[in-house]
């Protein structure tokens, strides 16, 4: 891959809104998780809830794409001035040369859950107020930024899972080089709901405590939210000292089992080789890995094994999920902003809530934020059914 250039980034989790708190929160090991408290949820688990979201009003002109997952998505747009970069990137290559490539899971489906409980008691019918096709349709959090921005290029959801806005990358990339567009909004939007929880609840995979990645004890995922936001675009020649590029993306279907990973990690592995592959790299070339880290038993055992197989323990490792929750579809994007910031100002981040390593994982991992110059980063999302994506992150040199 030729590189690109990720020009402006910005990430709203409940770690605060934008880069700022976010990174302060990574570099000080802070968390954001809080007892689930959300609407009418009943669940013995810790969350990460994104603050006043329910306060945003989305202006006349795309009301009819308001729901909770485009609301969030606004609030983001608009942090660190990223809705401000959009519109002069607009005005220097036009509304139809910049793609839009977005990655969810679950899209504005609380809009449905709330329009449910006011069927009518006769016919079952939904509201007439309820419009499936602006805000639980997947596409609807593509279409909502395109309108927002007033685009008129290809936009694009990706949705497989965990993985999904991590996929945009390379998916964004891709569509650059072949020309369809010269420069992408890329990035991943994922609100809370009562699907999400319940359901999550139901495979047993949610804990009781604050999540803990690869702690000997962990005992489940903590569920967030998240919105955040790259954009991307060819690299120029002599990009500034402190830009992060995109160097390399891999990608993998293992297809293994539709929730579990394989237990040997062997897609996750494949979609490792395949990144560094991609950005012409060897494993000792990598300074640092962001872990997909969910905190469930199988998901870390089966990532350490690919980690171990392919890097040893020579490369400290953290998964950020322990601060932010697991963010599910925006997950892959929320972690390339980490990675970016921890390039920016030299830092790996370490890991909240994780207590003693589990001892079966021999890989070198931070409990604790180290501060170190890094040159490139490996981040790493894995999906339900065995969708996995890696992207190799660096500075420009």
């Amino acid at each position: 891959m030729k590189p690109f250039l990720l020009s402006h980034l910005t990430a709203t989790t409940c770690l605060g809104r934008g880069l700022a708190p976010t990174r302060a929160a990574l570099e000080s090991v802070v968390g954001g998780l809080k007892r689930c408290d959300f609407e009418t949820v009943h669940l013995d688990t810790w969350i990460g809830e994104v603050a006043d979201v329910d306060a945003v009003r989305l202006p006349t002109a795309v009301a009819r794409h308001d729901c909770r997952n485009n609301r969030l998505a606004m609030l983001g747009l608009e942090a660190d001035g990223f809705g401000d970069a959009v519109r002069a990137s607009v005005s220097r290559i036009g509304n139809r040369r910049l793609g839009v490539v977005l990655g969810t899971s679950t899209a504005g489906i609380l809009q449905t859950e709330l329009a449910y409980r006011r069927r009518d008691p006769q016919t079952g019918a939904l509201p007439a107020d309820f419009i499936y096709a602006t805000t639980h349709n997947t596409y609807s959090v593509a279409g909502f930024v395109r309108d927002y921005f007033g685009l008129e290029g290809p936009a694009v959801v990706v949705s497989t899972a965990c993985s999904s806005s991590a996929k945009v990358f390379a998916a964004a990339a891709r569509m650059i080089a072949c020309g369809l567009i010269d420069a992408a909004l890329v990035g991943g939007v994922d609100s809370l709901c009562l699907t999400t929880l319940y359901g999550f609840g139901s495979l047993e995979l949610t804990s009781p405590k604050p999540c803990r990645p690869y702690d000997g004890e962990r005992n489940g995922i903590s569920i967030g939210e998240g919105a955040a936001f790259a954009l991307l675009e060819p690299a120029p020649s002599s990009p500034a000292a402190d830009a992060v590029l995109l160097l390399g993306a891999g990608e993998s279907s293992d297809a293994y089992h539709m929730s579990s990973p394989h237990p040997e990690g062997l897609g996750a592995r494949l979609a490792m080789e395949r990144a560094l592959a991609d950005a012409g790299l060897k494993t000792a070339d990598i300074d640092y890995i962001n872990l997909h880290g969910t905190a469930t038993p199988s998901n870390d055992a089966a990532e350490g094994k690919a980690v171990v197989a392919l890097f040893g323990n020579t490369v400290p490792c953290s998964s950020i999920k322990g601060a932010t929750g697991h963010t599910l579809g925006a997950a892959g994007a929320v972690e390339v902003v980490a990675c970016a910031l921890a390039l920016r100002h030299g830092f790996m981040p370490g890991s909240a809530n994780t207590e003693q390593l589990d001892p079966t994982i021999p890989i070198d991992y931070l409990l604790a934020t180290r501060s170190a110059p890094i040159e490139r980063v490996l981040s790493n999302s894995f999906g339900f059914g065995g969708s996995n994506c890696s992207l190799v992150l660096g500075r420009a040199t």
